[in-house]
């Protein structure tokens, strides 16, 4: 993940062709030890691909209150109350990973917001580090990709901290029973597909997901993470 602005005067940024942690949030590095540096230097670590961490199922939904670059709309988590089940994803420009799913991505949003379904996409990316990622393309994208689904702008991180989002995509699923708050159900991966794995991309592991949220039956099956 690219962390600048974050850590000083030191800045650490995680680079890497097809990595998916790109937006920012302060972490430890226990191994590294940084020694005194001028404020302009900066040090370059190269990472592997970081998966979506284990959040405990029955987790609530954080609130939140973002922007939507394309319309310049606020939208909170209330907004959301009336539907029976929410998918959360974090998502971005650039990612390879996303680039991959992304049609698909808007294919099945598409689908399953006409069963009731509630969806909205959330950057958290650092618009310094990654500017494709920035406002003005996100509302490109979401306009391009035609969006079916609010896509936010997460600028200070504090949302994707509040989820424990990692990378992405990253999918966070959420059922409503009466008034209680939301509760996570799902939390792992699109499908199987990858960028040059050659795999199909399906959607399934989240497609069963939703069904079994919307169908109000228990989803049983492994959650793969992303």
């Amino acid at each position: 993940m690219a962390t600048a602005g974050i850590i000083s005067p030191t800045t650490i940024r995680i680079v890497g062709s097809l990595s998916s942690t790109s937006f920012l949030h302060p972490f430890r590095l226990p191994s590294l030890q940084l020694t005194k540096a001028k404020p302009t230097r900066k040090l370059i670590i190269r990472a592997a691909r970081t998966e979506s961490k284990g959040v405990s199922l029955g987790f609530r939904a954080p609130d939140f209150k973002l922007s939507e670059p394309l319309t310049g709309k606020i939208w909170t988590l209330d907004d959301f109350e009336s539907y029976p089940a929410l998918l959360v994803m974090f998502i971005c420009n650039h990612c390879p990973f996303v680039i991959h799913l992304k049609k698909d991505i808007v294919k099945l949003s598409d689908f399953y917001m006409k069963k009731g379904l509630a969806v909205v996409a959330i950057s958290s990316n650092s618009a310094v580090t990654h500017p494709q990622d920035g406002p003005e393309f996100m509302a490109e994208d979401a306009k391009l990709f035609k969006y079916p689904f609010p896509y936010l702008y997460d600028e200070s991180q504090d949302v994707a901290r509040a989820f424990g989002a990692v990378c992405t995509p990253e999918f966070f699923l959420f059922k409503k029973d009466g008034r209680r708050p939301f509760e996570l159900v799902y939390h792992g991966q699109f499908d199987d597909s990858r960028p040059n794995n050659n795999m199909r991309v399906t959607g399934r592991d989240l497609s069963m997901a939703i069904d079994c949220v919307l169908s109000g039956q228990p989803f049983k099956s492994a959650q793969k993470p992303r």
